[in-house]
């Protein structure tokens, strides 16, 4: 079993492991780094049959044992947080710090759920090719659209490689996960949450409002940053994971 201190990084949906590649170039070298393809994403798009939180924790969980990893500090993007969520509720002793990256522990309510279906109806008559040419853009805070026009085109180039099936899979998933405020309320791990403050996905009152749920929450609000913090502020993404995993209790 690794000695150091293991790192989970959890991709979000419609991406891959691929996301944190320059994140993980500036972190600390004593760490143990374990960037996974969740179900149905990058790679790993083979006998997919559940994708639910649940599921995807499972997968986690069962890639950790593989690699004998008893306890670690979660960070997940989006989807990637919800996962980690649905973990820490079924494995709280195997948490030793949650990093939820533009993610919400809220469950979604009526209007993002009719979004969600909404897009599900597009992708089933367009295709995936269609839908993340207009999917990805809106993620990006606008001062950043076109600054950052070789991110937003190679997360779209994630996207299109993406299975339709993951795609309608994946977001009835996030709209059918069940409220996980109570995982931040009871958590016996330090919680660290960044936010953008113009994302379209994660309403800024909602990180507001959970940024103080846990009993020991570091919180980081990032202006003109959308949904996507660990590339619209990677400098200051990466130093908050960093001080977040030295201040976790060994």
């Amino acid at each position: 079993m690794p000695h150091q201190l293991t790192l989970v990084f959890l991709h979000g949906f419609a991406e891959s492991r691929e996301i944190w590649s320059d994140l993980l170039h500036g972190l600390p070298a004593e760490y143990h780094i374990l960037n996974l393809n969740l179900l149905g994403h990058g790679t790993n798009i083979h006998d997919v049959r559940d994708y639910s939180m649940e599921a995807q924790a499972r997968y986690v969980a069962e890639k950790l044992l593989a690699t004998g990893v008893e306890k670690a500090v979660f960070v997940g993007h989006s989807m990637g947080g919800y996962v980690a969520l649905a973990f820490a509720e079924r494995w709280p002793e195997r948490v030793a710090g949650l990093a939820l990256i533009n993610s919400s522990a809220y469950a979604d309510g009526e209007e993002k759920k009719a979004a969600r279906e909404k897009n599900v109806a597009f992708v089933e008559r367009h295709g995936v090719e269609k839908f993340m040419e207009s999917f990805i853009r809106p993620l990006f805070a606008p001062v950043n659209r076109e600054r950052l026009t070789p991110q937003r085109e190679f997360l779209e180039e994630i996207g299109k490689a993406t299975p339709a099936e993951t795609i309608i899979g994946g977001m009835r998933a996030m709209a059918a996960r069940p409220d996980r405020t109570k995982v931040l309320r009871t958590a016996r791990f330090p919680v660290l949450l960044v936010a953008g403050k113009e994302d379209v996905a994660v309403p800024l009152e909602q990180s507001v409002a959970q940024a103080p749920l846990a009993p020991v929450a570091h919180a980081l609000f990032l202006a003109d940053v959308g949904h996507l913090a660990y590339y619209e502020q990677p400098e200051l993404t990466r130093q908050a994971v960093a001080d977040f995993a030295a201040s976790v209790p060994a």
